[in-house]
């Protein structure tokens, strides 16, 4: 008998899981190399529950970042060539979570704003009590390709800002959670990748099977994945899913250069603390998935971008000028 399901992930964002066969824009397979007999051999790959050893960090920073593309701009150059632009705004900040005494709170957020351009002549643009900071991309500056442009500024920012709100400590009390994959922060210390949604197939399909069999607080074995941005990864599903296959299922990595051990014990770590910040459906329309302090950090970030509008006559009436 076919059993279905309505996931309490909201269809407005999209799908939670986009690697089944079939529908509209399937996943494809990931081409990079998989290990996955880190931590068990392929074959005895089963869910593991957490272990009753793994200790529950004392401090738990959330870092994210949102941004909002304020308006498109072209420069007219004197030997008549042109060039896209792009005005954005952007802004990271970090929860700080104090589970021994229960306590949450912003511990940093930052506003930045920058003009994407290949143009070879752009300044920065004074819009308004706004300043966009010219950040010049090489190539020919496509109008298509300028948003990915505006990911490493933000990426940097969120580094900058999760320097600043830790206490630096090195004994390990405490855990970085940065919402999306790690990338380029892997150096920083204690910190996980957390990925809220699935759009390559990395395991094989033995393995992959292992995942619709986890129950909330379980976790696939960790794996090793072999690409530039790659390391350490695992699954995990989180309570309050619907109950289908892949509802709940988050994938968390680390940095690849932790030891095989090391990373085993932030998997250990991310299963007692994730499922502590899961979502309910009736507050949040990614529930489980978008964790409870990401989702207030990001309305908060938001918040603190300004009103598009605003921005978007103050950038006409900048532009009007420089004619």
């Amino acid at each position: 008998m076919t059993r279905m399901f309505v996931d309490a992930w909201d269809p407005s964002y999209g799908s939670s899981y986009e690697g089944a066969d079939g529908g509209d824009g399937p996943a494809a397979s990931s081409s990079a190399q998989v290990d996955v007999n880190v931590e068990v051999p392929a074959a005895e790959w089963a869910p593991v529950d957490v272990s009753a050893s793994a200790r529950v960090p004392d401090v738990v920073f959330l870092v994210d970042g949102v941004r909002r593309n304020d308006a498109g701009l072209w420069t007219d150059e004197e030997d008549g060539s042109s060039y896209a632009g792009l005005a954005a705004s952007y802004a990271a900040g970090v929860v700080r979570c104090d589970l021994a005494n229960g306590v949450a709170e912003l511990a940093g957020a930052r506003v930045a704003r920058g003009l994407f351009t290949a143009s070879p002549s752009a300044t920065d643009v004074q819009a308004g009590s706004v300043r966009y900071e010219v950040h010049r991309i090489t190539g020919a500056g496509e109008a298509s390709k300028l948003p990915a442009a505006v990911q490493g500024p933000l990426t940097a920012l969120e580094i900058d800002i999760s320097s600043a709100a830790r206490d630096g400590g090195s004994d390990g009390a405490d855990l970085l959670i940065v919402d999306g994959p790690l990338r380029n922060r892997r150096q920083l210390p204690r910190t996980i990748g957390y990925v809220k949604t699935h759009q390559k197939h990395y395991l094989p399909a033995a393995q992959e099977a292992v995942v619709p069999r986890l129950r909330p607080g379980q976790r696939t074995p960790v794996f090793q994945i072999g690409t530039v941005w790659g390391g350490w990864s695992w699954y995990l599903r989180l309570p309050g899913s619907s109950g289908a296959p892949w509802s709940g299922v988050v994938r968390v990595e680390c940095s690849p250069d932790l030891t095989p051990d090391q990373a085993i014990e932030l998997a250990e770590v991310s299963g007692v603390t994730l499922p502590r910040f899961a979502s309910s459906a009736y507050k949040d329309p990614r529930a489980p998935q978008n964790l409870m302090p990401i989702a207030g950090l990001e309305r908060r970030l938001r918040s603190m971008l300004g009103d598009a509008r605003v921005l978007h006559r103050a950038l006409a009436l900048a532009t009007v000028r420089t004619r």
